[in-house]
């Protein structure tokens, strides 16, 4: 019988349950299943599964880039999910996008085999590391990112060579896309903890960070203060420290909500002084001081000041300069400079090595220019993302029209967030709001969410010009082709999202290659 809970009969596939005892090895899983192995967070772990040795196969519904490399490397994955392949399997993973009546899930309990949730398998990595964990409702991937970047350029001895687990790809010095899955050979594993399930509840790393606190996937937490507590939850399970950023206010609740023996060894970074900040519950107060980005360089600059007693005895001012333009990058890099030093490598070592991190795939990614119209593509998917986004687009390219693609992503948030997302895109010029990415949710439980429903709420607004600013258009195809009509010299087309928006890049730079005489307007 498998270790996921069932009642009745009924398989009940729950990501919060913990399917392994404490002293159970990844090398207790034998033969492993990953049913979806070409998502995001799923590729990373078998990857980094196989490299340990363990037998692993997987399935999925498509060929994709991921799969591509995941058969490359040995890992044989079935196309179609079917109940034959699970045969002879000792352990089934899922994903919170699997459900009960899956042909594979239902052939694995039938046989009695061990069915666990992704989350499982990561816990089960990071038992085995020395563990930082990256939670928040944004700038996972990108903190995430840069700690290993950091890891992997500047690491010696323990620290070198880290293993991680991000659910994206990494930009390498060079420009290389780098997979965001690594066993490596140190004992740091680095890996963001998806709150969106509830799963990271399992997790117990040495190091948590936590970006922020701001309400979403109230689709499985109900209330913005049960979203709240599983973070409370989380920050108790770090058994070294929690580094937050104070610059949330999400964050700020949770961190007055903490233990007072874990507020004792939580690190807080901030833009603001200890007076704006209030209480800070027994934390330690790093700042983020002199920020500052150079017009259309991109370059980020801010200073570290780090009080004496956290890294030594003396405080430290340390200068850091970025090459990932916004505010929100310098609170990110800040994050995983202060959980580099704890780790023990040198903050000015760490410092100076985050300085030529690219950003992770998707993050501020220039695609091509084609007539000096510049697309860039992005994965915001909150409000508050896109609003970074926009407000880094801004320093970036102070001179130029702001033009957006939006692809909401989930039905549930794109009907919570409907005002907040309207405000966001306000910061743009021009907008298109592309039909609405449903991952593991469906059109027909939500009928009434469609584009409109923000381009509505965005047409409240006071803006400039009133009515002509955003739109709402079903096909993404459609609406790259409209977007690129209305480009003109010198504009910057933002495509965004974290669905399959990003496949526009390409339609947008091809169509600009055809109408690049319509551009010099």
């Amino acid at each position: 019988m498998s270790d996921n809970q069932r009642e009745a009969g009924t398989i009940i596939l729950d990501p919060t349950h913990a399917s392994f005892a404490p002293e159970e090895t990844m090398h207790d899983l034998g033969a492993t299943h990953f049913i979806g192995i070409g998502g995001a967070g799923m590729s990373v772990l078998a990857e980094m599964l196989h490299e340990q040795g363990v037998e692993v196969d997987g399935s999925d519904r498509e060929p994709s880039a991921k799969t591509d490399r995941l058969q490359s490397l040995g890992i044989t994955v079935e196309f179609g999910q079917q109940a034959k392949n699970v045969e002879g399997k000792n352990t089934v993973v899922f994903s919170s996008a699997i459900k009960p009546d899956n042909p594979e899930i239902v052939a694995a309990h039938e046989a009695g085999e061990r069915i666990v949730h992704r989350s499982d398998i990561l816990a089960l990595l990071m038992n085995a590391k020395r563990a930082v964990t990256v939670a928040g409702a944004h700038g996972k991937t990108t903190t995430s990112s840069m700690l290993a970047h950091i890891l992997v350029n500047a690491g010696e001895g323990e620290l070198a060579d880290p293993s991680y687990a991000i659910g994206g790809s990494i930009q390498g010095k060079d420009g290389a896309i780098l997979d965001g899955g690594h066993a490596g050979k140190g004992n740091v594993l680095v890996a963001e903890a998806d709150e969106s399930d509830g799963s990271f509840a399992k997790y117990h790393p040495q190091i948590a960070i936590i970006t922020n606190s701001e309400a979403d996937h109230l689709d499985h937490y109900g209330t913005q203060d049960n979203y709240r507590a599983a973070f409370v939850d989380h920050a108790g399970h770090a058994t070294k420290a929690v580094i937050m950023c104070g610059d949330d206010e999400g964050n700020l609740a949770v961190l007055r909500a903490l233990d007072a023996t874990v507020a004792g060894r939580t690190i807080v970074y901030s833009t603001r002084n200890a007076a704006e900040l209030g209480d800070l519950n027994g934390a330690t107060l790093v700042r983020i001081e002199s920020e500052s980005e150079t017009a259309e360089s991109g370059a980020e600059h801010f200073t570290l000041h780090i009080p004496g007693g956290l890294i030594s005895e003396e405080e430290r001012r340390i200068a850091v300069t970025l090459t990932v333009p916004g505010i929100h990058n310098a609170r990110n890099a800040s994050a995983a400079i202060i959980a580099a030093a704890l780790l023990g490598m040198d903050v000015e070592r760490a410092s100076a090595a985050v300085t030529s991190f690219l950003g992770a795939a998707r993050r501020f990614q220039v695609r091509g220019t084609v007539s000096q119209v510049t697309v860039v593509d992005d994965y915001a998917h909150h409000p508050t993302e896109i609003a970074a986004l926009l407000d880094a687009a801004r320093r970036r390219y102070p001179q130029s029209k702001i033009r957006v693609i939006f692809q909401p992503h989930l039905f549930s948030r794109t009907r919570f967030f409907s005002s907040e997302f309207a405000q966001a895109l306000a910061k743009a010029d021009d907008v298109i709001v592309t039909g609405i990415f449903p991952a593991r949710e469906k059109q027909e439980d939500f009928p009434d969410v469609t584009p409109a429903t923000i381009v509505d709420e965005a047409l409240k607004l006071e803006h400039e010009p009133a009515k002509d600013w955003i739109r709402g258009v079903e096909d993404m195809h459609t609406a790259a082709q409209m977007m690129v009509m209305r480009a003109h010299h010198g504009d910057v087309i933002f495509t965004v999202g974290a669905g399959d928006i990003t496949q526009m890049d390409e339609v947008i730079l091809h169509a600009l290659e055809a109408h690049r005489w319509d551009c010099e307007g």
